[in-house]
């Protein structure tokens, strides 16, 4: 019997655009196979079969727009076990944006009476609408508290969202590209010490529809399955690409954000980009390059042939932040102009006053002498005070003075941000400085403490070094790299006078920056530095 099909709970879309119907009359669907794909100016989305059947009637065309309740096709049933045969609670895959609808809770839910949490987005600050750039599990991976779940990233700041309890993931809620805020539904998650399903429970889950993880066929010849499920592309064009065989993780979206559309794919196997079936006595094709921007990936061998080993993990701060600097490595053409300051004078001004600040509970470090020279240079020279925009052909000017100072933590580096510091003073700064740096090592710093950066420090002066070249922290466009000062014999008015030498390093976006522009940058910075009275011009 013939079943009309109509558009689900897509939560507060309405008047969608059909931007493309994937099924005509004859066709023959299976549960979840998508339908149609919806487009609205937040999200995209497929819309999966509620069922198996027959297309008998297809009631929508590409550019009709559409709601919840909306006719989609007429469906000739089959013997495969069907959902919600009207459509109504048939969960759409959403990519881009709000509007992902909820997934089951509670006990029960069609999943045999398993123990079941929804995870969503927990309070990540003022960010909305945020990138998804990685999923990091999959539906039947185990997890434990603390796990990292997905990685997200805006213009400002990147971070892992944790698993707030161990279990197994039942259903993955985001994607690749997709945007969410707080509150946002990551992945249904059986806890820990959940009802175990039994065989006949198990069954259920299949006839409700639950989606197993994705699993690429081996006569697709893909090399990598974790790269084909992390490709940024819908649930069709994945369909479409495992039909022809062909391997996402090799294929250059053109679609918005990256998005590899079906005209990517066709346009790959055009050009003899997909893969026969792979027989018994087939040879594997050589790996395509996996690492960022097209470079090869560096494996690693077998260590524990060599010797004994072990894995220890790296912590959030460290992903994070390695994930970030290769970014910015990879997109940011550096370069690293070298000078150096006589801060005789401002050291014995500063050692004849901090006494006075450590009685009022605070260190007076050079530092923030550094940081009010930083900002007198971005105010004479407002390039490094700019940021270029994503089409890569204006800047933004900056009006105000917001410095990241990297702060070394058990756990990483971290660079909270000092707003402000063209209005503070010295010991408000250095009172700060010291507040800012204790939260960062107790690791109680907030989204909002790190954004809204303008220009960076990076400090080893304690530590030693004569020098470095840090890498700039885009979407910045300069660093000012700090190490140890050094006592210098040098000839003043004739006569050779032990003098305190500050080495600068800073490294700078060349597409903004010329090496000329960047040269009267630091030698600014360096005038200012010599004469602690230079701080009030």
């Amino acid at each position: 019997m013939a079943k009309e099909i109509l558009v689900p709970d897509i939560g507060d879309f309405s008047d969608v655009d059909v931007i493309d119907v994937l099924v005509a009359v004859g066709d023959t669907v299976s549960i979840d196979d998508p339908l149609i794909t919806l487009e609205s100016d937040k999200a995209s989305m497929d819309i999966p079969a509620p069922a198996g059947g027959v297309v008998k009637a297809v009631r929508v065309a590409v550019g009709d727009k559409v709601s919840e309740g909306s006719p989609i096709l007429l469906l000739e049933s089959s013997a495969e076990a069907s959902v919600n045969v009207a459509g109504a609670d048939a969960q759409p895959k959403v990519s881009g944006g709000a509007g992902v609808a909820p997934a089951p809770s509670g006990a029960g839910g069609g999943y045999g009476g398993a123990a079941l949490q929804d995870v969503h987005v927990p309070d990540i600050g003022d960010f909305s609408d945020v990138d998804v750039i990685e999923v990091l599990v999959h539906a039947g991976d185990t997890i434990s508290e603390d796990d990292p779940l997905i990685t997200l990233e805006s213009d400002k700041a990147s971070m892992d969202i944790p698993a707030p309890a161990g279990g197994v993931v039942k259903e993955v809620r985001v994607a690749v590209g997709d945007k969410v805020s707080e509150g946002s539904l990551i992945l249904v998650l059986e806890r820990a010490g959940g009802a175990a399903k039994s065989p006949a429970a198990s069954g259920a889950v299949a006839a409700a529809g639950a989606r197993a993880p994705e699993r690429v066929p081996a006569a697709a010849s893909i090399e990598d399955a974790a790269a084909f499920r992390r490709a940024h592309a819908s649930p069709s064009v994945r369909r479409m690409a495992r039909e022809l065989g062909i391997d996402l993780a090799r294929v250059a979206g053109t679609g918005r954000n990256g998005r590899i559309t079906d005209t990517d794919v066709r346009n790959f196997a055009n050009k003899g980009g997909a893969q026969p079936a792979a027989s018994s006595a087939a040879k594997p094709a050589p790996a395509a390059p996996a690492g960022g921007g097209g470079i090869p990936q560096i494996t690693q061998p077998d260590w524990s042939k060599f010797g004994r080993v072990e894995t220890v993990p790296m912590s959030r701060i460290n992903k994070l932040s390695a994930k970030h600097l290769h970014k910015a490595w990879l997109n940011v053409p550096q370069v690293t102009h070298f000078d150096e300051a006589d801060i005789t004078e401002l050291e014995a001004y500063r050692q004849s006053i901090k006494g006075k600040a450590k009685e009022m509970g605070f260190n007076f470090t050079p530092l923030v002498f550094m940081m009010k020279a930083v900002v007198a240079g971005l105010k004479e020279f407002p390039k490094f005070n700019s940021a270029m925009d994503d089409a890569g052909e204006n800047l933004v000017q900056r009006h105000f003075y917001n410095i990241g100072i990297a702060v070394d933590t058990p756990d990483g580096l971290v660079v909270p941000v000092i707003r402000d510091v063209d209005r503070k003073g010295l010991f408000e700064l250095a009172r700060e400085l010291g507040e800012v740096s204790k939260r960062a090592r107790d690791g109680q710093l907030k989204a909002d403490d790190m954004q809204g950066g303008c220009f960076s420090i990076s400090s080893l002066g304690g530590i030693g070094g004569t020098n470095f070249t840090p890498i700039v922290n885009a979407p910045e466009v300069g660093i000012l790299g700090l190490t140890r000062s050094q006592e210098r014999l040098k000839r003043v008015d004739g006569e050779i006078v032990d003098r305190l030498i500050q080495p600068l390093a800073v490294s700078y976006d060349h597409r903004v920056i010329d090496g000329a522009y960047a040269a009267r940058f630091v030698s600014h910075i360096a005038f200012v530095l010599s004469d602690v009275r230079n701080l009030m011009l």
